[in-house]
């Protein structure tokens, strides 16, 4: 009993031995070069305050010929249908077109703003030719127009609006929300001009994504170059190969490129 409880006893002990630790895993190093993105993120033209503004345009234009304008035999009526419908469309097209294209994206949001343009001069020509005035600045009406068009941009809040006023107001709210629209589009052109100048156009991402692809890869064969040293000498020796060879193409594009 007595030799059985010692045995027990060193087998514990044994078992309570912490375990010599063994070298730690080696670690292989991560190469971070960061690959630019080829197709940026791009849609959600329908959360943009302008697109937003060209849909209550576009909704207004279609209520404004059908209330004053004869639909048969005027087209007056269909160049400004087309023209506020433009406005929406282009804004849209040239959002979802973005992610390849920042150019394409540019031109169109000018093309909608040459077609908001266009109905703003239908507009006044209207006011013209039916002895109506329209608003001046300072003008009361102006002026609350102007606040109701920065608090709504939903087609719900105007459209009863649209459906009751008489045409030189329905004319002059129309004119102070094309004017909205225009001033909200030559924001966002600005922005895309400076995020086009950020990221350049699709070959350029393209260029700069493989150019960075082709850097983690030589990354990777200099450090596979270096780890196959047998010796603390050769590594040293394949160390001195690299810069050797690395002065060598230096010298090489400094001279193909007339920098020398």
């Amino acid at each position: 009993m007595v030799l059985v409880c010692l045995v027990v006893s060193e087998v514990l002990a044994v078992s309570m031995v912490p375990a010599f630790p063994g070298p730690p895993p080696r670690k292989e190093p991560r190469f971070m070069t960061e690959i630019p993105q080829i197709v940026l993120p791009h849609g959600g033209y329908r959360k943009l305050t302008a697109f937003q503004k060209s849909e209550i345009v576009y909704q207004m234009t279609v209520v404004f010929c059908r209330r004053f304008l004869s639909v048969h035999g005027d087209r007056t009526v269909d160049q400004m249908t087309q023209a506020a419908r433009s406005c929406k469309q282009n804004i849209a097209e040239g959002s979802a077109s973005s992610g390849t294209s920042k150019e394409t994206e540019l031109k169109l949001t000018n093309v909608a703003c040459a077609s908001l343009d266009e109905l703003l001069e239908d507009s006044l020509d209207y006011l013209k030719s039916h002895d109506s005035p329209q608003w001046a600045m300072n003008d009361e009406r102006a002026v609350a127009a102007k606040k109701l068009g920065r608090e709504h941009s939903d087609w719900d809040y105007w459209k009863p609006i649209f459906e009751s006023r008489p045409a030189e107001t329905c004319c002059n709210l129309a004119i102070t929300l094309i004017h909205q629209t225009r001033s909200l589009l030559d924001s966002l052109i600005k922005h895309l001009e400076a995020d086009f100048v950020k990221h350049g156009g699709i070959r350029e991402r393209m260029h700069a994504a493989r150019t960075a692809a082709r850097g983690e890869d030589w990354d990777k064969s200099v450090y596979s170059r270096l780890d196959g040293a047998a010796t603390a000498a050769e590594l040293e020796s394949r160390a001195e190969e690299i810069r050797r060879k690395v002065s060598q193409a230096v010298w090489g594009i400094k001279k193909r490129k007339g920098w020398q």
